[in-house]
């Protein structure tokens, strides 16, 4: 028995969402390095082992800088295509879709401190 119409488009949104991800990772190298970032506080946090909700905090915030920075790759590239010309509403698009992942790198910061600050505090004071 063969999919539905309703399934198979459910696997078409799937192959296509994966296609944009790998783009975004083929083509951005600000996505490259939040990826390289993210795999280091990964290594970093099996280091020290942290507890299940540091890990979902450290999570969330890798989660949101990766989800912002491809939003912002997307409302660049539609405005590439819809101006190619200097335009004020052009460039407000694109500056505010980076101030999201400034916004969202800033989350990131605050919660990589609370996670692991304490842990390179107790080191020092050692």
């Amino acid at each position: 028995m063969g999919m539905s119409a309703w399934s198979r488009a459910r696997v078409a949104g799937f192959r296509n969402a994966f296609r944009g991800v790998a783009l975004a990772f083929r083509t951005q190298p600000h996505v490259q390095a939040q990826t390289a970032w993210a795999v280091g506080l990964g290594l970093w946090a099996v280091w020290e082992r942290l507890t299940a909700m540091e890990w979902s905090l450290l999570a969330s915030a890798v989660a949101v800088v990766l989800v912002a920075e491809l939003m912002n790759t997307a409302i660049e590239l539609t405005v590439d295509l819809v101006s190619r010309e200097m335009h004020p509403l052009a460039g407000a698009a694109k500056d505010v879709a980076a101030g999201a992942v400034l916004m969202a790198a800033a989350y990131a910061v605050a919660i990589t401190v609370l996670v692991f600050g304490p842990r390179c505090w107790a080191r020092l004071m050692q």
